[in-house]
């Protein structure tokens, strides 16, 4: 199972324009200095802008929206749980595409 650190590496290693930062309190990485994704507790999210992009992350079991505070969901952003961390890299991937 690839951490977030591992993940977040790899990133910044392939993309120059992808940085490590922190951002709601989380450890998180940037795509050309917005928000891309981040650690939230023992999960991933990921800002997927991409409909098929969401739809996929959406159908992985245990993933849902990301609302940081109650009731202010966030549309674009997926929680994905650590059981299904198999698929963090590729959704990293995505979120950091999307420009």
């Amino acid at each position: 199972m690839p951490s977030f650190d591992e993940i977040v590496d790899d990133l910044v290693q392939r993309h120059p324009d992808v940085a490590r930062r922190k951002m709601w309190g989380m450890p998180s990485f940037t795509a050309n200095g917005k928000a891309a994704g981040g650690l939230w507790g023992e999960d991933m999210v990921f800002k997927l802008t991409e409909a098929e992009a969401r739809e996929r992350a959406l159908a992985l079991a245990g993933a849902h929206r990301f609302a940081p505070m109650e009731g202010r969901e966030m549309k674009e952003w997926i929680v994905v749980p650590q059981a299904q961390s198999e698929h963090w890299p590729a959704l990293a991937e995505a979120a950091v595409a999307r420009e």
